[in-house]
């Protein structure tokens, strides 16, 4: 069975319902449970999930490292599913991560390719390189599955970055297992790059990737990202 993970910090309630509701209603049967990991949420959210039997809220400290090991070891089924919650998973996507684990037992992970609700042709071109099978074209709002036994085996996620910590794990799968990026789309929220800017935000994305490729630990990135995040926000969103 899969359980999904979902971390979250100060969503919208109505965002999580609305993602709960789409889930409820386009699962094949595979999902065992929806673990829901509040890094400290401001708003009373819990008290709004107490309808839906197979979702379990639960707290841990802030950081999307952290709230998504958290989940992991309260959840009980045999695949984790990471998930955002503004990322809208194809209709039966788990019935095709059960497929996919079914077919090639040495696939142990994968994702699906993306697609941002937004025009913009460069988020266009993003979602399309998402079918490439490399590294470096992957990113956690594609979602994410893994083996159970696998995730523990390499220690889950590195909770010493605060940044970049999903494609740091994505890493550490490709040299583990075969991974397959499945061929059905999931729908994002660009809010981010609406937000803050779409050339601006990839730039800064882009100059985080090189720091990690010419050597940048985790206290680096999270300090470069920290910086640059406000001094936009100072320029740009005040």
């Amino acid at each position: 069975m899969i359980s999904i993970i979902v971390p979250i910090y100060n969503e919208s309630t109505e965002r999580v319902i609305q993602l709960l509701e789409y889930l409820k209603t386009n699962t094949f049967g595979h999902v065992g449970e929806i673990v829901i990991v509040d890094g400290g949420s401001s708003d009373a959210i819990k008290s709004k999930l107490t309808s839906y039997d197979n979702v379990h809220y639960i707290t841990s400290k802030k950081g999307r490292a952290i709230q998504m090991n958290h989940g992991a070891k309260m959840a009980k089924g045999n695949v984790f599913y990471f998930l955002h919650a503004d990322s809208f998973p194809p209709k039966h996507f788990d019935h095709y991560i059960h497929q996919t684990l079914q077919h090639d037992a040495r696939i142990r992970a994968g994702c699906f390719m993306l697609r941002f609700d937004s025009g913009h042709w460069w988020l266009k071109l993003m979602g399309w390189a998402t079918a490439i099978n490399h590294s470096y074209c992957r990113g956690g709002d594609q979602s994410l599955f893994v083996h159970r036994e696998l995730f523990f085996a390499l220690k889950g996620y590195d909770e010493a970055y605060e940044v970049y910590e999903d494609n740091e794990f994505i890493q550490r799968l490709y040299k583990k297992t075969a991974f397959k990026v499945i061929r059905k789309v999931i729908n994002t929220s660009a809010r981010h790059y609406q937000k803050i800017g779409v050339w601006r935000l990839q730039w800064l994305h882009l100059r985080i990737y090189l720091k990690r490729w010419s050597g940048a630990g985790a206290n680096d990135l999270n300090a470069f990202y920290k910086a640059k995040i406000e001094g936009i926000k100072e320029r740009y969103l005040t």
